[in-house]
């Protein structure tokens, strides 16, 4: 796969007109909570039809593409919400749509493939990573939507920042839940072509940190992972065609430990009435540890499809 370079501004523009009318203009709200000389405020991506952003880019990639490149039919690999944007889409289109989803997929995130119509194909998370790696599965035809560094994926997702200085124009910093980078590396594009000095953070958490220890060693490196209830982010590596992108787009990656992700799930449900996933609440609990510094800071919630008996554990306070 080819070294991914920054998406221009004008694609990010051309993805916010292919999606206007399809995909919700979210709403960005101060999170209930004061931490001294700081304004927080979240992007509540949970708010979109599938519960997640990745309606944005999967839809894009979806519409950039030729109908007779969607003849057979189109796959992704996915842990459930990129699944759910290319199947939300594929259904609309009348497209028959696959995903390959590894064995530790919730099952909220599963139930949602069926009922969008979705052929589910579950294996072990060493040969999904190996798939997401590869670009293919083996034996799938038809057109294949990478989750993340798809540049049309990235774009769609771009069109987060524009809304972001639309409705904020003085941000001083965006904390954004880091996967394999389509979120983080689409939204500083765009926020970095029109306004420089905004500090794009990725965010991860300590049971599966690559970017940061990749950061730190000024080189890919492979570490750990550990699979929790924060399933919508983290893996053992980085893509290698996005090391180049995200390296040159984000000012570094915050680090959160998973009490403080449960944490920031239970403030956001009970302060805000927000229904937040792990990942999408990593970046509240980066930002209320002062990792981020001071400002005013957006928090991108990612998505808000947690399996509802873990927010229950969560909510109560009881192991997850």
């Amino acid at each position: 796969m080819k070294e991914l370079e920054p998406i221009p501004l004008e694609e990010i523009r051309a993805a916010r007109e292919r999606l206007r009318k399809l995909v919700v203009r979210t709403p960005l709200v101060p999170l209930n909570r004061d931490r001294p000389g700081t304004e927080i405020y979240l992007k509540l991506e949970n708010l979109q039809p599938i519960g997640s952003f990745k309606i944005r880019g999967a839809g894009n990639a979806l519409l950039a593409a030729s109908p007779e490149r969607l003849r057979g039919g189109v796959y992704t690999t996915s842990a459930g919400n990129m699944a759910q944007g290319v199947a939300w889409h594929a259904r609309r289109m009348g497209i028959p749509a696959t995903a390959v989803v590894p064995d530790h997929a919730p099952h909220a995130k599963l139930l949602a493939l069926e009922q969008l119509g979705m052929r589910v194909i579950k294996v072990p998370f060493d040969r999904w990573w190996q798939a997401v790696l590869e670009h293919r599965y083996p034996g799938l035809e038809g057109f294949f939507v990478h989750p993340v560094s798809d540049p049309a994926v990235i774009a769609g997702n771009g069109t987060i920042g524009l809304e972001i200085l639309e409705d904020l124009p003085q941000v001083d910093a965006v904390v954004v839940p880091y996967g394999g980078g389509g979120l983080s590396a689409g939204i500083a594009c765009a926020i970095r072509a029109l306004k420089p000095s905004v500090r794009i953070f990725a965010c991860e958490v300590d049971t599966a940190a690559p970017l940061a220890a990749s950061l730190a060693a000024g080189s890919p490196q492979q570490v750990a992972y550990t699979p929790s209830f924060v399933d919508g982010i983290g893996s053992s590596s980085l893509l290698p065609e996005m090391w180049p992108l995200v390296r040159k787009v984000l000012a570094g990656s915050l680090v959160v430990t998973l009490q403080q992700v449960a944490d920031a799930v239970r403030l956001l449900a009970t302060a805000n009435r927000v229904i937040a996933e792990g990942a999408g609440a990593a970046p509240v609990a980066a930002v209320l540890s002062g990792m981020a510094g001071e400002g005013k800071i957006v928090c991108v919630v990612s998505g808000g499809n947690i399996d509802p008996a873990k927010l229950a554990a969560i909510l109560e306070g009881r192991p997850i």
